[in-house]
């Protein structure tokens, strides 16, 4: 029997000694042994302000001036209202709306004072006469006439 010879190589790591820490090891602790936390009062409501809608008067609605023309223009045709007052101009007109084969309405918002307005055919004619006008809130009726 040969003998073996047995040979240590030595390694560039060396085990890491054991180190003391000086720190204290921390202490762990049971749920038994925790006293239980104290009762608190649960916090006063707080008082929420309602919402308010603004102040309206009951059965109050918004004022509306309407303009009523009583024509028939023909198929293709479109009348518009020019004139001082709210959404009007005397350099262009706002164009009627046509409820039925001859009438067409404008419905306007308040005004402080009367409106003074005058129809036009296609926004390019204007109908004779004098101009018309209308105290805000009321219903007017014209019969315009385009030469």
């Amino acid at each position: 029997m040969t003998a073996m010879k047995k040979t240590t190589t030595k390694s560039s790591k060396s085990p890491a000694p054991a180190i003391s820490s000086n720190k204290p090891a921390k202490k762990k602790i049971s749920s038994a042994s925790t006293p239980p936390a104290p009762l608190v009062a649960p916090a006063a409501p707080v008082p929420v302000a309602p919402q308010v809608a603004p102040a309206v008067k009951a059965g109050s609605v918004p004022v509306q001036t309407k303009i009523i023309a009583r024509i028939d223009v023909g198929f293709g045709n479109a009348l518009y209202v020019r004139g001082d007052g709210p959404s009007l101009t005397w350099n262009q007109g706002v164009p009627m709306t046509c409820v039925a084969s001859d009438q067409w309405e404008l419905v306007l918002g308040e005004s402080s004072g009367a409106i003074s307005f005058k129809v036009l055919l296609n926004d390019t004619t204007w109908c004779t006469g004098a101009d018309s006008t209308v105290a805000s809130g009321a219903t007017v009726t014209v019969t315009p006439e385009f030469v």
